[in-house]
C-alpha cells in the first residue's frame, strides 16, 4: 500500500477541456495525456510512446498542437485545451470530413493526433502546400502507412474551408460542449442480443428497427474486415447497406476460422477463408425471409424478391426485413441455396466506404486501452531486463510512496504495480529496486549471432527443395555468384501498445483486449486461472494495429494479465509502456543467408543453392504440428523453396538454431527476408548475365502466368527503361505470398552523403476477385509503408543479452515527408480471393535494393540500408 503521507505530493489543478472547467487534484508533474484519459475519461487521445516520437497524444493548447505525453499538466493551467472529442460536436469539422472522404483510417489508432496536428496547421496556413503538410506532419506516424491519403485529406479540408467560410476559431479551438461518448452508427461494442432483434443464425440478427447487426468473426486492426466482410453477407442478403451494424463475435466454435479450426485473425485469410460461408450464411437467411414473406402473402416463394431490405412481391406488396425477422428467425436455415452469379454483383467489387471510419475520426472507437470496468486498477509491470531472467528479490520503499499506488505483487514476467491510473502505475515501476537473476542469456549479442549464423550456413542443412544436382552444376558453371545476405530481428511497434483488461471472479473470467487469437488466448487464460475455458469470454475490441504481435502463440499478455488479476483479486488493466513493447521480445526473426548461383556461357542460370540460417517461429508452440514437415519450419523457407523461377538445378536447406529470443510471425512473415534475398540475388544474377533484370525475370516466368503478368503490369506502368535524372535509379521485385501475386517497380535517388530517398513505387496485384478495390490499395500502400521502415530503418539489436533498443527514437518508423507516391494496379481476376495484408510488404525491400543499386552502382546486401555504405568517396 502507499505510505500514508503519499498525498503531500498532489496538487489541485484547475482545467478548460473542450470548453468545460475541470478541478482535478493529481501531481504537477503529471503528463497532460494521462489527466484527460485516466481523470477526465477523455479516451480519444492516444497513448503511443510517452516521449513525444509518435503524436499519437496530440492535443491543442491554446490552438497550437502540442504532445500532451510530455506536457505536465501544471503547464497548462487556465489555458484553453481542445482534444479530438472537442473540435466539433457531430464529427463534421472540416478535417473529419476530408478524412472521411479519403478514407485515410486503417487500424485508426493513430489518426486522433494526425487530425488535430492538421487542424492546427490549417489555422495557421489555409492553402498549404506538400512541403507545408511535410514540415507540419513530422511529429506524427502511421504505422499503417496512410500517409499518402493523410496528405490528400489535408489538402481536401483545405479546399472545404476555403469554400465554406468556416470560422478560424471553430477551425482551432472547436465548439463542442456535451463530450460525452454519442456511439457510432455502425460499429457497437453491444455483442448481445438487443430487444427487439431476431437473430437469423449466429453471423445476423436483424431488428424491427430495420438494423441488420452483422457478428464479425475476425479481428480488425486497420485491415477493413469490418466492412469487407459484411459485404459478402450483404451482397447475398439484399439489405440496406446504410442499416447495417457491426458486432465483434464471441468466443464460440461457431466463429472459428475455416482453415484454421480456431477462432483466429492472420495469415492474410480473412477474405479468402469466408469468401463461400458468408456468402452462403447471407443467402440463408435471405431464403428465410422470403418464406416467412410468402407464407404472410400465401404466394409462392418464387413470386418474391429481396431488394435493399424488404421482401416485394410481384403485385407490388412489400415488407420490410424487419417486420419479417420474427417469423424468419423461428424458421430451419435452408439447405438448398442458391448463390447468386458474379455478373450480379452490386456490393462485391465496389469501393464502399469502411464503416468504422468515421469513429476513427472523432475519438469514439474503442481500442483494448480504452477499456474501463467498476473498480478497476491500471497495471505497470517492471519487466526482464534480459530474456528468460528472473525476480531474485526486489525493494519497493519508493515505489509505495508514489501517490495513487494500491498494490504491488511479484507475477512470473516480474513486478507489477497497480495504482489509480497509469501514470502512478508507471512511474512507480521505474521506481523498483529489482535484483533479477539473468539466467543463461546474458551475455547473447548480435555480433556473436551473426558469427554463430554465418558459421551455420556453411554447412548442410534440412532440405527444403532439392532438384537435379546444384553443387555439381556450380562446379561446371562458366560463372559463379555466391553472397551472404542479412535482415535483423525486427519488432512488430504496433501504434496501440499491448494491454488487457481482466475481471476474474470465482465463477468466471471476463477479458477485454484487441487480440487475433481469440481461442488460443482464451485456453491459455482459463489455464491460469483455474477456470473452465467455457467459463472465459474474451471481448474483442478494435485493434491498434497487430501485424502478428497481437496473435502471439503463448498469449504474453493476455496470460500476464490474467497473472496480476489473480494476484490482487481485483479487476486490472495491464498496459505495456513503449519500452516494454520494444524489449518484451516476440520479434520476426535475425536471418542469414547463403547463397550461390551458376550461369553457363550464355549467361543462363544453370544452379541455385540457398541456404537459410534462423530460428524458427514454430517449434515449441502449440501450431508445431501443422507447420514443422519432418523437423523443418515451412514458415522459414516460403517465398525460397517455391522458387518460381526456372533453374534446372535448385537446393534450399535450412537451419533453425535454438535461441533465447522470443520470436513470432511478423507482417509476411517468411516471406518477409526470403523475397529480399531472392529477388536482390535474381538481379545480381540478371547483371552478371549482362541482361535487362526485368526481361531476365519476365523469361524465367513462363510456367507463371500470374507472376509474369504482374511483372509485366508493373513495368508498363512504372515505364521500366525511362531514362532517370543522374542519381536516380529504378529496381524491380516480383513475389508470391499468402497466394497473392505482387510486383513492385521503386524509383530512388541516392545522395553523394549517401541518403535514399524513394520517390515512386508503382505496385501491381493480383489478388483474385477484389472485394472492395479500395481497402485493397489501401493494404499495399499500407504494406510497402511498412516494408520501407523495415528496409530503411528496423533494427533490434541485442548486446549483453539486453535489447539495445527502447522506444521510436531508436527504432523509427517511417513518416509522411519519406513516403513516396504510390500507384497501385491490378490485374482483373475471376479467381476466388486471396490474400492483401502482407502481399504488399515482401517485394519492397529487393525494389528498393535493386534500384540503389541501379542508381549507384553498390548492392544492398544488409538490411536495414545504411547510409555510411553509400557515400561516395
Amino acid at each position: 500500500m502507499a505510505s500514508g503521507n503519499a498525498d503531500a505530493y498532489l496538487s489541485e489543478i484547475k482545467l478548460n477541456v473542450n470548453n468545460r472547467e475541470y478541478s482535478i487534484v493529481v501531481k504537477p508533474d503529471t503528463p497532460l495525456l494521462w489527466v484527460i484519459r485516466d481523470n477526465l475519461g477523455l479516451t480519444g487521445t492516444k497513448y503511443g510512446c510517452g516521449i513525444a516520437q509518435c503524436g499519437a497524444c496530440t492535443v491543442h493548447v491554446d490552438g497550437k498542437a502540442v504532445r500532451s505525453c510530455t506536457t505536465p499538466v501544471s503547464a497548462v493551467a487556465g489555458k484553453k485545451i481542445t482534444t479530438i472529442e472537442g473540435i466539433s460536436s457531430d464529427g463534421n469539422h472540416p478535417v473529419q470530413r476530408a478524412w472521411i472522404e479519403a478514407e485515410v483510417p486503417q487500424c485508426g489508432y493513430c489518426h486522433s493526433g494526425q487530425i488535430m496536428s492538421a487542424v492546427a496547421l490549417l489555422v495557421q496556413n489555409p492553402t498549404p502546400s506538400d512541403a507545408d503538410i511535410d514540415r507540419a506532419m513530422r511529429g506524427n506516424v502511421c504505422r499503417c502507412g496512410t500517409y499518402q491519403r493523410i496528405r490528400v485529406a489535408i489538402h481536401g479540408a483545405a479546399r472545404l474551408i476555403r469554400q465554406e467560410g468556416v470560422d478560424k476559431a471553430i477551425v482551432s479551438e472547436g465548439a463542442m460542449v456535451d463530450v460525452s461518448p454519442q456511439g457510432s452508427s455502425h460499429i457497437s461494442t453491444k455483442t448481445g442480443t438487443q430487444t427487439g432483434e431476431f437473430v437469423l443464425n449466429p453471423f445476423i440478427r436483424i431488428g424491427i428497427d430495420e438494423i441488420v447487426t452483422i457478428v464479425v468473426n475476425h479481428s480488425e486492426m486497420g485491415q477493413g474486415v469490418y466492412t469487407s466482410l459484411p459485404m459478402l453477407i450483404a451482397e447475398e442478403l439484399e439489405c440496406d447497406w446504410t442499416k447495417i451494424r457491426v458486432v465483434a463475435a464471441p468466443v464460440d466454435p461457431v466463429y472459428n476460422h475455416t482453415e484454421y479450426g480456431i477462432q483466429a485473425t492472420g495469415g492474410s485469410t480473412s477474405i479468402s477463408s469466408e469468401w463461400e460461408r458468408l456468402r452462403r450464411v447471407g443467402a440463408s437467411a435471405r431464403e428465410m425471409l422470403l418464406i416467412a414473406a410468402a407464407k404472410s402473402w400465401g404466394v409462392d416463394k418464387t413470386s418474391c424478391r429481396a431488394e435493399k431490405g424488404a421482401i416485394v412481391h410481384s403485385s407490388g406488396k412489400r415488407l420490410t426485413f424487419g417486420q419479417l425477422a420474427e417469423k424468419a428467425a423461428e424458421l430451419d436455415s435452408p439447405q438448398d441455396i442458391q448463390l447468386k452469379d458474379f455478373s450480379n454483383f452490386t456490393l462485391i467489387g465496389t469501393s464502399i466506404n469502411r464503416l468504422d471510419t468515421p469513429e476513427k475520426t472523432n475519438g469514439e472507437g474503442i481500442f483494448g486501452i480504452d477499456v474501463t470496468v467498476p473498480d478497476m486498477l491500471t497495471a505497470v509491470v517492471a519487466r526482464f531486463p534480459v530474456f528468460g531472467a528472473t525476480v531474485a528479490r526486489f525493494n519497493a520503499d519508493k515505489a509505495k510512496s508514489i501517490p495513487g499506488v494500491k498494490e504491488i505483487v511479484q507475477i512470473p514476467t516480474g513486478v507489477a504495480v497497480l495504482a489509480e491510473g497509469f501514470w502512478p502505475a508507471k512511474v512507480a515501476a521505474d521506481a523498483l529496486e529489482i535484483t533479477w537473476d539473468e539466467g543463461e542469456d546474458a551475455n547473447l549479442s548480435t555480433q556473436t549471432l551473426r558469427e554463430q549464423y554465418a558459421d551455420l550456413a556453411r554447412s548442410p542443412g534440412l532440405i527444403a527443395r532439392e532438384e537435379g544436382d546444384s553443387e555439381q552444376a556450380l562446379k561446371t558453371a562458366a560463372k559463379v555468384i555466391r553472397e551472404e545476405y542479412e535482415v535483423p530481428y525486427l519488432a512488430h511497434a504496433p501504434m496501440e501498445p499491448l494491454n488487457c483488461v481482466v475481471d476474474l471472479r470465482t465463477d468466471g473470467c471476463n477479458i477485454w483486449t484487441g487480440t487475433q487469437f481469440q481461442t488460443v488466448d482464451r485456453i491459455a487464460a482459463a489455464r491460469v486461472a483455474g477456470l473452465d475455458p467455457e467459463q472465459v469470454k474474451i471481448h474483442t475490441t478494435l485493434l491498434g494495429g497487430g501485424f502478428g504481435r497481437r496473435a502471439n502463440p503463448a498469449s504474453d499478455f493476455v496470460v500476464e494479465a490474467v497473472h496480476v488479476a489473480k494476484a490482487v483479486g481485483k479487476p486490472v488493466k495491464v498496459i505495456w509502456t513503449r519500452e516494454n513493447d520494444m524489449k518484451g521480445g516476440w520479434y520476426r526473426p535475425m536471418w542469414y543467408d547463403r547463397i550461390a548461383g551458376g550461369l553457363d556461357a550464355n549467361g543462363n542460370i544453370v544452379a541455385w543453392h540457398h541456404t537459410i540460417v534462423g530460428q524458427s517461429i514454430a517449434i515449441g508452440t502449440p501450431f508445431e504440428g501443422g507447420v514443422i514437415v519432418d523437423g523443418l519450419d515451412t514458415l522459414s523457407v516460403e517465398g525460397a523453396a517455391d522458387l518460381p523461377y526456372f533453374v534446372p538445378n535448385v537446393l534450399v536447406d535450412l537451419h533453425s538454431p535454438r535461441i533465447g529470443v522470443p520470436v513470432q510471425w511478423w507482417r509476411s512473415v517468411g516471406h518477409s527476408h526470403t523475397a529480399f534475398v531472392v529477388e536482390s540475388f535474381m538481379d545480381e544474377l540478371a547483371h552478371a548475365a549482362g541482361t535487362d533484370p526485368y526481361i531476365l525475370r519476365r523469361a524465367l516466368l513462363n510456367d507463371y502466368p500470374r507472376h509474369k503478368a504482374v511483372l509485366e503490369l508493373a513495368a508498363e506502368k512504372a515505364h521500366w527503361g525511362a531514362k532517370l535524372p543522374e542519381g536516380h535509379g529504378m529496381g524491380i521485385a516480383v513475389h508470391k505470398s499468402f497466394e497473392s501475386f505482387v510486383a513492385q517497380v521503386a524509383e530512388v535517388s541516392v545522395s553523394p552523403e549517401g541518403i535514399v530517398r524513394v520517390h515512386r513505387v508503382v505496385c501491381a496485384v493480383d489478388c483474385g476477385r477484389v472485394t472492395n478495390p479500395d481497402i485493397v490499395k489501401a493494404q499495399m500502400e499500407g504494406g510497402i509503408a511498412f516494408g520501407l521502415t523495415a528496409a530503411l530503418y528496423g533494427e533490434i539489436t541485442l548486446k549483453n543479452g539486453r535489447v539495445e533498443q527502447s522506444n521510436f527514437h531508436n527504432y523509427p518508423l517511417l513518416k509522411l515527408h519519406e513516403m513516396p507516391r504510390v500507384e497501385v494496379y491490378f490485374i482483373s481476376s475471376q479467381e476466388p480471393p486471396t490474400g492483401v495484408g502482407e502481399p504488399g510488404v515482401p517485394p519492397i525491400a529487393p525494389a528498393v535494393g535493386n534500384a540503389i543499386f541501379a542508381a549507384t552502382g553498390k548492392r544492398i546486401r544488409r538490411l536495414p540500408i545504411r547510409s555510411q555504405d553509400l557515400k561516395q568517396t
